[in-house]
């Protein structure tokens, strides 16, 4: 298993747009300075910087978008020249294959997230929109980690679409209505959709968000967990028919 994670960040070499889309994590601080800096308003406390920066387009659309389109590259030019067929051959555990891939999608949202945060700061702090405080700071990395994590997992039936397919077309769309529709479905029913109940999981403790449903975490995790179940389930067997 450690020796294809080690393949796949080896791959990932050659992948220049992969690391290109990590700019997207600073997309948000800016927003975020040009928001702040022109409102003139009252004082501005971290949180409220915060909650704009990382907390609220960043988990919601942002990244998924994001790992939605690194799990099509992941997937996309072993499934179009048929490197899969020689993999199986060599022999490759299947499910070691596809969770190789789950955990760059991990790592790659861990990172993308730590600049979110990085990046939080410092369009806060250098512009001095907000005080420097060493609680709200480390409220916010333990945050965007919390989202690092939980995100991938909710991303995992987009994986396995990409891993059904040789094409780029259906996983990249399926990407788009898929964010969309947790998004969309955050105002409607929190624990039908993975992307919504990892909202609520990561809402849960933020001062000033109100939910429109009572939050149970145990639903969220439960939806999360059903979903993550069932793509693996499909991922096997589409891997195992070799296409």
């Amino acid at each position: 298993m450690l020796s294809l994670i080690q393949t796949e960040f080896l791959k990932l070499r050659r992948r220049k747009f992969i690391g290109v889309m990590l700019l997207a994590a600073l997309l948000m601080p800016l927003v975020g300075i040009f928001y702040f800096s022109t409102s003139g308003g009252s004082e501005i406390s971290p949180m409220q910087f915060y909650k704009w920066t990382a907390f609220s387009y960043t988990p919601w659309i942002i990244l998924p978008l994001v790992l939605g389109m690194l799990c099509t590259m992941l997937m996309y030019d072993e499934n179009q020249n048929d490197m899969l067929k020689q993999l199986w051959i060599v022999p490759v555990n299947r499910m070691g294959y596809f969770f190789s891939k789950f955990a760059v999608v991990m790592l790659y949202s861990i990172c993308f997230m730590s600049i979110t945060a990085i990046s939080s700061i410092l369009s806060g702090i250098v512009p001095r929109i907000i005080a420097f405080t060493s609680d709200s700071v480390s409220f916010l990395f333990i945050k965007c980690l919390e989202i690092g994590i939980l995100t991938p997992f909710a991303m995992i039936p987009v994986l396995a679409v990409a891993a059904s397919q040789k094409g780029y077309i259906l996983p990249v769309c399926v990407t788009i209505v898929y964010t969309f529709l947790g998004f969309i479905l955050l105002m409607v029913n929190m624990y039908i959709h993975p992307l919504s109940s990892t909202t609520v999981i990561i809402m849960r403790n933020i001062d000033g968000v109100v939910m429109n449903e009572p939050i149970h975490i145990g639903k969220a995790f439960l939806c999360i967990g059903i979903w993550g179940a069932v793509s693996t389930v499909w991922a096997r067997v589409a891997l195992s028919k070799g296409k």
